[in-house]
């Protein structure tokens, strides 16, 4: 089925000033996990980060789908903008003594923007599409308000339950029985969302480093303290470089390409989450790191600085292999050799241990920035780069 083609805009101010919102909750997810320095803390950031970057995700898709430009559009986006304010605001407490602070805007998101475009969405197939996720989360609702109404010892299981339908039901594209989403030759304005995911994922690392300044603010200055700071700051740029540093134009090529771009865009938001896990890690484990940089080693440490980092590149790898179908193996094998990081660093000083991950990281962000030159170099116009891992 085809459309009219998607008229083609660049991101306003007004949804960058929506993504503020969320630069909020990422500090919200590092604190909690910092504060809660435990299994049951990590499944507790888990939860919330599946639930907060399942709203932007969907909404911004939304405001995509809309056009941000429309009267209308703009004041879903402002009311989107309040109640996501008041969401993210209850991370704090959201595993304490109420859980409703959270949940409340959290259900008016999911269930009232899937109403509002089930109704106002530009074809009839999209207009399908968001009935059966209403479906979904109206499935969903009923966990999320037990969890609420639970005792904080037994919230996370209900809310976990929730989190796991929510995070299936992105990641099918909301099937029901016999129905799903045939998005092949529909056109929507991918670009915008592509343009979307990639602010979002600088703010992400904005973010990061925000969190990595105020820890080095916060820590004596001594000479270890300083080079661990320096350390953790390459890594950073590392992780930057190997998709910035040409893997946005190889995906942006693709989708020009794609007779799918949905499915394009759909993958690589579901790719973010893994991306967003990651980097509230590392901010985590970074903060571990410069405070104690001569200290022992530790399992907290080798899960959070390099356990983030591998599931940083695992994310996507995962992208690279399923969708671009290159530049993949780079980063498995990148993710191997942190992976034995990690295991070494639970013996290894926390500043050995960052400057074992920069040579890796170094070496890896060289192998990428070399194939993906490549494979800019070898895109022809109108078609899509050619990317051979190895």
């Amino acid at each position: 089925m085809s459309v009219q083609p998607a008229v083609r805009r660049e991101v306003s101010p007004l949804e960058l000033f929506y993504d503020l919102v969320f630069v909020f909750a990422v500090s919200q997810l590092s604190h909690h996990l910092l504060e809660h320095l435990s299994w049951r803390g990590a499944a507790e950031t888990a939860v919330m980060l599946v639930a907060v970057f399942g709203v932007w995700a969907a909404t911004s898709f939304d405001v995509t789908a809309l056009d941000v430009a429309r009267s209308r559009t703009k004041v879903v986006l402002v009311v989107l903008m309040l109640l996501g304010l008041f969401m993210n605001a209850g991370i704090t407490d959201a595993f304490g003594h109420t859980g409703w602070t959270f949940v409340v805007p959290l259900l008016v998101v999911l269930l009232g923007h899937n109403v509002v475009m089930a109704l106002l969405a530009p074809t009839p197939v999209l207009r399908a599409h968001y009935a059966r996720a209403l479906v979904w989360a109206v499935a969903t609702a009923p966990l999320w308000l037990l969890g609420a109404a639970a005792a904080p010892a037994s919230r996370p299981a209900w809310w976990a339950a929730a989190a796991l339908v929510e995070l299936l039901g992105f990641w099918l594209a909301h099937p029901l029985p016999g129905r799903r989403l045939q998005s092949e030759h529909l056109d929507i304005d991918a670009e915008h969302m592509l343009e979307r995911l990639r602010l979002f994922l600088i703010i992400l690392f904005g973010e990061t480093v925000l969190t990595i300044g105020r820890v080095i603010s916060e820590t004596p200055i001594t000479v270890a303290s300083a080079i661990a700071s320096v350390g953790v700051l390459v890594a950073l740029i590392c992780l930057w470089g190997s998709y910035f540093g040409g893997a946005e134009n190889i995906v942006a090529t693709h989708l020009g390409s794609t007779t799918d771009p949905i499915r394009s865009i759909r993958l690589g938001a579901n790719v973010t989450y893994g991306v967003l896990a990651g980097l509230v890690a590392v901010a985590v484990g970074s903060d571990l790191a410069i405070a104690d940089p001569l200290g022992p080693g530790s399992v907290p440490l080798a899960l959070l600085l390099c356990g983030g980092i591998v599931v940083y590149l695992a994310s996507h790898a995962w992208f690279f292999g399923v969708v671009i179908r290159g530049a993949w193996l780079e980063r498995v094998g990148a993710a191997a050799a942190v992976t034995v990081v990690g295991v070494a660093a639970v013996w290894l000083p926390p500043l050995v241990t960052v400057l074992v991950l920069d040579a890796v990281l170094v070496v890896t962000v060289l192998l990428l920035l070399r194939v993906q030159r490549m494979a800019g170099a070898s895109a022809t116009p109108g078609g899509s780069a050619s990317l051979e891992a190895g």
